[in-house]
Parts: C-alpha cells; sequence; structure tokens
C-alpha cells in the first residue's frame, strides 16, 4: 500500500466515513478536500452485484462524458488509406499500420487509447501481450475496433470515457477534475451513473447497484447515496 501524506490521513479522520451524501452535497465535500498544488482527477467507484466469472454478466462499454474529463488523451489509430486520412484530420495523435506495431511492440505505449479499423485487426492481434495488461487493446464492444476511426478518435478526444468490471464486480473510471464546477462535475456523474445502471445484464439477480464513491488523486473516498 503507498503511503498515506499526512494530510490525506488528516482529511480521513475527518470524513463521516459511513454516511452517505445526495450527489451534489458528495461533490461539495469532495471539492472541500482539494489543497493539493495540481489539478487533481475525480474517481468514480461503483460497486456492483454480478458474478464476474459469468460471461453474460460482464459490464463493458464507454460514454461521451457531457463535459469531459477534462484531460487531453493521445489517441494513436492503425488505419491506412481513406480510414488513415480520416484519423489525422479527426486529431489522431499517430496513425499507422506495420510501422506502428513495431513500434509498440519494441515498448512504445506513451498513449491513452488504441482505435483499429477492422481490416487491421490481423496487424494488432499479435499486440494483445504488449497492449492487454494496460487495457489498451483495441475492442469492438469499447467502439475501439470501427469501420468510423474518424468519429471514435473525435469522441475520445471529447472526454469519452471506457470502463469494464473487475473481479471484484467494481468499475472504477475518471470523470473530471477537481476544479470542474459542481455542476459539470454532477452532471458527469450523473451521466456515469446513468449508464451502468442501464447496463444491468439481464441475469443478475438481487440488487445491482450495492455502492458508489468518488474520491480524487489524492484524497478520501466520499459514499454517494442510491
Amino acid at each position: 500500500m503507498a503511503k498515506q501524506s499526512k494530510r490525506f490521513r488528516a482529511l480521513a479522520a475527518n470524513q463521516k466515513s459511513k454516511e452517505a451524501f445526495p450527489l451534489s452535497d458528495a461533490v461539495k465535500t469532495l471539492k472541500g478536500y482539494d489543497g493539493t498544488k495540481f489539478d487533481q482527477m475525480v474517481e468514480i467507484a461503483m460497486r456492483l452485484g454480478i458474478d464476474h466469472t459469468q460471461a453474460d454478466q460482464i459490464v463493458r462499454g464507454s460514454i461521451v462524458l457531457p463535459h469531459g474529463i477534462g484531460k487531453e488523451q493521445r489517441v494513436v489509430v492503425f488505419a491506412k488509406g481513406p480510414q488513415a486520412e480520416a484519423a489525422k484530420a479527426a486529431g489522431a495523435d499517430e496513425v499507422g499500420d506495420e510501422d506502428l506495431s513495431k513500434k509498440i511492440l519494441g515498448g512504445w505505449t506513451d498513449f491513452d487509447v488504441c482505435i483499429a479499423a477492422p481490416d487491421m485487426m490481423k496487424l494488432v492481434g499479435p499486440l494483445g501481450r504488449v497492449l492487454g495488461p494496460r487495457g489498451l487493446m483495441p475492442s469492438p464492444r469499447a467502439g475501439t475496433v470501427t469501420p468510423d476511426v474518424g468519429t471514435a478518435v473525435s469522441e475520445y478526444k471529447a472526454g469519452k470515457v471506457e470502463f469494464r468490471n473487475d473481479k471484484g464486480g467494481n468499475i472504477h473510471a475518471p470523470v473530471g477534475k477537481l476544479s470542474f464546477d459542481p455542476e459539470k462535475l454532477s452532471e458527469n456523474v450523473q451521466a456515469f451513473v446513468d449508464k451502468i445502471v442501464s447496463m444491468k445484464p439481464a441475469a443478475v439477480k438481487g440488487v445491482y447497484l450495492k455502492g458508489v464513491h468518488l474520491s480524487a488523486t489524492m484524497s478520501p473516498s466520499v459514499r454517494v447515496a442510491v
């Protein structure tokens, strides 16, 4: 476990950890924890009543948040011809095929999102051992394998966020920066929660949404009433 700062421990000690706040109050409480010299990223953590071992209960997808996440995402694209030109026009940081594959196989992963046109998957497939562990492998379900690479690049540049439940049935994702206006941050959080709720697998029995917490990079979490 990473060593916690005196500031973090003091905030945690004063926190009413068992109290769940309405979303607007949770955001206000979290913003009250600010005191660092940088703009902290805000993350949502949702605990779901799913069985991660069952394929029909996996919760995975993506969402374009109303106000982005306050971070410029670095996007690389596997494409050629007109699709490559569309990706470049949309603002992709790097576009290529064999050359890009060799670069990644060499260990380069200085990017946040990897998008691929369908006809590039034979080339991208072998990169799974490099991209997979980093959560960067293109996937049709996440929308990163698509014939419309230009739109995909535009969406990620605008703040599109990918998510997938972990082995504990939890979902973690960035939802903005601590400097965001409370209303904008709340709208991002609500949009994300609504998205996950709408994706409840039909096979899930009992309580689906078990808990929601918000936290910032260097702040304790705040429980949100659901």
